[in-house]
């Protein structure tokens, strides 16, 4: 099955193509530029190289959210049209289960976040059996103070993933002490090709019913509703 996969969720964006189990093909980068410039260039070029044409594609994947509003925005976007326009599945995947793929080799529970800013992170705890990914908590923006204390609990080492982990870390260090394991920056970027095969194990979804998981309104949204009341 050749899949198509695309993550625009956060700086980092990134594209794969998978060919049965193997990976053909991979684009990420970790820019602070307009992947809404910059998405369909890297779709066209990686595919070109690749050799694969949109004809061939069989099912698209995306993440989905939680991250940046604009950004999850802009991968659903391209990820519905071409599946809509080629008449091919669609596949929604967890930004965040996404990111904690990288630490699948851990011994514990693995901890990815993105900052959410106000001292809140999007965040979740997932735990790898082999192969296969286990939610522990699922996923929600939190104060990250209130985070760490329900990390604190828990009698195992945690491996905290993510760009924005720098953020936290002298908070997350001071909390949890050894416990906490800092993972290295390579693993930091989540991978399209990991977002691909974590979608080849869901289920598909109907194109136009599916939506982003944004986990909060954005703030124009949420003032908008209160004033309505």
């Amino acid at each position: 099955m050749k899949v198509l996969a695309i993550d625009t969720s956060n700086y980092t964006m990134g594209v794969a193509l998978l060919d049965g189990d193997t990976v053909v093909g991979e684009i990420i980068t970790n820019l602070k530029k307009n992947h809404s410039v910059r998405l369909m260039p890297a779709i066209e070029q990686l595919m070109k190289e690749c050799e694969i044409k949109p004809n061939q594609l069989e099912k698209i994947v995306v993440a989905s959210g939680p991250g940046s509003y604009t950004g999850v925005r802009i991968g659903v976007t391209v990820a519905k049209t071409m599946a809509w326009s080629l008449n091919i599945p669609i596949v929604g995947v967890s930004s965040l289960a996404v990111l904690a793929a990288n630490g699948s080799y851990f011994s514990g529970y693995i901890c990815p976040l993105f900052d959410a800013r106000r001292q809140q992170v999007y965040t979740g705890l997932y735990e790898y059996t082999g192969e296969t990914i286990t939610i522990i908590e699922e996923d929600q923006i939190i104060l990250i103070e209130d985070w760490l204390q329900q990390l604190k609990e828990l009698d195992t080492p945690i491996l905290f993933l993510g760009n924005d982990v720098s953020i936290h870390q002298s908070i997350i260090r001071d909390t949890l002490g050894e416990r906490a394991v800092f993972a290295k920056a390579p693993e930091y970027n989540p991978r399209p090709s990991e977002l691909a095969f974590l979608g080849l194990k869901k289920e598909e979804q109907p194109v136009h019913a599916f939506v982003p998981n944004y986990i909060r309104l954005a703030e124009a949204e949420a003032n908008w509703i209160a004033n309505q009341k």
